[in-house]
């Protein structure tokens, strides 16, 4: 964190634009925490891109009008932040991407898989620099995905922007300084710092966990601590089964490619209703226009600030275990109440709004999705 938010000033202070790509799976939410702990002037969530199902250039062209509305207040710098797994998020990239990984399946050379990809897939791909194009023609990871950490998103968006900024100028519409841009690839030094006083004192109470279910033969479980914005005393365990959270996996399907099932846990993305990112929201404009970087210094062990927690952690308010809980003490009273010798109305009422709640839960569950990748 301290060095990303020194990166903050030099950003201002020799007036480029900062590209910060973050590394990991679970970046958005790694993302989502910096801005509300640093304040750069924008973020963009894998997450937004999906829901809103925006293009290359539509991101592109978010960007442009940023740049452009910071340069008519004479500020020609800041700092965009990126998740690693943006590119998955981005439709026609994602799409090419499948097909890429489709005809890796099928043992096509990297020579020849430029010129097999379908004519609308061939000319987006002819459409990227060199060095994507050889990132994008990478060999899948293990787990069949693609190797998001060796793909330059960061320096594909620098150079759409820097090309739409200068259409702009030579079109009249943009008359402020030139756009410059630096990338940097934040890779392990993203989650290679010293733990804080919270993460000591997660880990030890998680280990401590484990060791209980070592104990009671509970093979096949994942450790838990809920309510973690309280004080320790407070903070609830537990043990997950990880078959709870698991799905099926299909992948690749298509009409020349054959679907395989694979078990994998389903990813926890950032929740665009909750309020770490309403709070960004709330915020984004803010943040944008003016230069609010901050630095919250490096980590205390003891005295004021040693009690410090993810602000996404501190603004939540819901106990998932005790939500479960409540969940079962419901179904538990609906069972008293609809047992023999219920009137026929209490029946009617309990199968047909059970009825409506199952098949919503069905249609909300990533179990029942499949997961499906095409």
């Amino acid at each position: 964190m301290y060095k990303f938010t020194t990166m903050l000033v030099f950003a201002a202070f020799f007036q480029y634009y900062y590209l910060i790509r973050l590394m990991g799976r679970r970046t958005s939410h790694v993302a989502l925490e910096c801005t509300l702990q640093s304040n750069p002037n924008m973020v963009i969530l894998s997450e937004e891109i999906a829901s809103s199902k925006l293009t290359l250039f539509d991101i592109t062209k978010r960007i442009c009008d940023a740049v452009q509305d910071r340069a008519e207040q004479d500020k020609y710098h800041g700092v965009i932040l990126l998740p690693e797994g943006l590119i998955e998020s981005i439709p026609e990239l994602y799409a090419l991407l499948q097909e890429i990984h489709a005809l890796h399946k099928k043992a096509v050379s990297v020579e020849e898989i430029s010129s097999q990809l379908s004519p609308w897939a061939s000319a987006l791909f002819q459409f990227l620099p060199l060095y994507i194009k050889k990132q994008l023609l990478l060999s899948p990871e293990s787990d069949n995905s693609a190797q998001l950490s060796q793909i330059e998103t960061e320096k594909l968006l620098a150079e759409l922007v820097e090309t739409e900024m200068n259409t702009r100028t030579k079109n009249g519409t943009y008359k402020g300084k030139k756009f410059n841009s630096i990338c940097h690839f934040f890779g392990y030094q993203a989650r290679g710092s010293l733990p804080s006083k919270f993460d000591c004192d997660y880990a030890y109470v998680l280990g401590h966990v484990s060791y209980h279910l070592l104990a009671a033969d509970a093979n096949g479980y994942m450790a838990t601590v809920s309510n973690l914005k309280n004080p320790i005393s407070k903070w609830c365990c537990g043990g997950a089964p990880l078959t709870t959270m698991m799905t099926v996996k299909r992948l690749l399907h298509g009409p020349t490619v054959s679907s395989v099932g694979k078990p994998s846990i389903h990813p926890a993305p950032v929740d665009l209703k909750g309020k770490p990112y309403q709070m960004l929201i709330h915020e984004a404009e803010k943040l944008l226009m003016n230069d609010l970087y901050r630095n919250p210094g490096p980590i205390q062990f003891k005295g004021p600030g040693s009690d410090s927690k993810a602000i996404c952690l501190c603004v939540e308010d819901q106990d998932y275990m005790g939500r479960i809980k409540e969940v079962q003490a419901n179904l538990e009273m609906v069972k008293m109440l609809v047992k023999p010798g219920c009137s026929q109305e209490v029946l009617t009422a309990a199968v047909t709004t059970m009825a409506s709640i199952v098949k919503i839960l069905c249609l909300m569950s990533p179990s029942t999705k499949g997961e499906a990748q095409s």
